[in-house]
């Protein structure tokens, strides 16, 4: 694996870790939080494909825009479109006043982004 691959793969770990303990709090979690850290996850991975492929991308947050590129190296993920749109939505709206998470999108997104980081890491050679 690439140097900058592995530095893609351990933001994306860090941002899962934050999500899952975010998961796990008794007392206040937060929502939002959890749906954006699930949407930088995604991203992060989306990203270290794409550097594995040496393929170049802007700094950009749209995963489908993202899940577009890797498309040509990675076709099977066609199937986490769906996935990858709902999640794109948590990167900026959510972090602003107007729109929260509740707990229901929270649990959502955190399935998506689970599902996603297993094909993510079988695909970069990766224990799952």
């Amino acid at each position: 694996m690439k140097p900058t691959t592995a530095e893609w793969v351990a933001k994306a770990e860090a941002d899962f870790a934050t999500m899952e303990r975010e998961c796990r709090a008794r007392e206040n979690p937060n929502y939002d939080g959890i749906c954006f850290h699930g949407q930088q996850c995604a991203e992060k991975y989306l990203k270290a494909r794409l550097c594995e492929a040496d393929v170049s991308f802007g700094k950009i947050h749209d995963l489908v825009v993202l899940l577009e590129q890797v498309l040509a190296v990675q076709p099977a993920w066609e199937g986490f479109r769906e996935d990858l749109a709902y999640l794109s939505d948590f990167a900026v709206s959510f972090r602003y006043p107007g729109d929260f998470a509740d707990r229901g999108s929270a649990l959502d997104a955190r399935r998506r982004c689970r599902s996603f980081r297993k094909a993510a890491r079988i695909s970069l050679g990766l224990e799952v």
